[in-house]
C-alpha cells in the first residue's frame, strides 16, 4: 500500500467506532480528510451524526460532502473526537499541528469523552521530536516569545532552530490569527516538562503537545490496521 491507501485504511477502521446519534469532532489533515470522504458516504446511506469541526479547512470540506456541521458553542460536549497526528509514541503523546490547526484541534479533544486518532504507521515513534513542533504564538511580541522558548528549551536540554511558518505569500496565519514557531527540536525525551514551561509562557496560545489525551489509535500499515490503547 501506499501512503493514501493506509490512510484510508486507518480511516476506515475508525469508522467502526462512530454510532448513529453521535456528536463528533473531526480533526484536519490528509488522513482526517480520508475519513471525512468515508464518513460522508455513511451520512448519505442514512447515519445520524453532527460534527464540530476542527479547521475552516475541514468545514468547507464537511459542507461540500453534505456531512452535518455544529459549532462547539451549539455542542460543548462530545462524544468523540477522531483526528490525524503527525507523531505519535507507544503511549499516545502526539505532535499535532502541522496543518496549523493544533489550537482549535486541542480544544476540540478537551471536549470530547474520547479522542480516537488515526495514522500511518510512518507517523509511529519511539520517541518524539523529528518532526518539528508547532507552537502557536501570539502575533504581538512574537520575536520575544521565540526567545523565552529557546531559553525555556535550553533548560531541559533541548535546542534546534525555530522557524516562524510561512504561507504563500506572507507568515502562515492560524484560523484563530496567531502566528507557528515550528521548532525543531529533534528528540523530546520529556514532553510533559516541555509542556510545562511552554505553557508558563504568556506568549504562547498553545503548542502541539497532546498529553494524556487520545484514548485509541489506530495504525494502517503494510499488514493491515492495528489499534492501540493509551497506557
Amino acid at each position: 500500500m501506499n501512503a493514501r491507501e493506509m490512510k484510508v485504511k486507518a480511516a476506515q477502521a475508525a469508522l467502526a467506532h462512530v454510532e448513529d446519534g453521535m456528536r463528533l469532532g473531526i480533526g484536519t489533515g490528509s488522513t482526517a480528510e480520508e475519513f471525512v470522504r468515508l464518513l460522508a458516504e455513511r451520512v448519505h446511506d442514512g447515519l445520524k451524526i453532527q460534527g464540530v469541526p476542527t479547521s475552516e479547512r475541514t468545514a468547507r470540506l464537511c459542507v461540500e460532502l453534505g456531512v452535518p456541521l455544529k459549532s462547539l458553542d451549539e455542542l460543548p460536549e462530545l462524544d468523540l473526537a477522531i483526528d490525524g497526528t503527525d507523531e505519535l509514541d507507544d503511549n499516545l503523546t502526539l505532535i499535532k499541528g502541522g496543518g496549523g490547526a493544533l489550537l482549535r484541534e486541542k480544544i476540540v479533544a478537551s471536549a470530547s469523552a474520547r479522542m480516537l486518532v488515526i495514522a500511518d504507521e510512518t507517523k509511529l515513534v519511539k520517541t518524539l521530536g523529528a518532526f518539528p513542533l508547532p507552537i502557536e504564538v501570539n502575533p504581538f511580541g512574537h520575536i520575544a516569545t521565540r526567545i523565552a522558548i529557546e531559553k525555556a528549551a535550553s533548560r531541559l536540554g533541548l535546542s534546534g532552530e525555530l522557524t516562524l511558518r510561512r504561507g504563500a505569500e506572507d507568515v502562515f496565519m492560524t484560523d484563530g490569527g496567531h502566528y507557528i514557531f515550528d521548532a525543531s527540536f529533534g528528540r523530546i525525551p520529556d514532553a510533559e516538562a516541555l509542556s510545562g514551561e511552554l505553557n508558563s509562557i504568556p506568549g504562547v496560545v498553545e503548542h502541539g503537545l497532546f498529553i494524556h489525551m487520545a484514548s485509541l489509535a489506530i495504525i494502517a500499515g503494510e499488514a493491515g490496521a492495528r489499534t492501540l490503547e493509551a497506557k
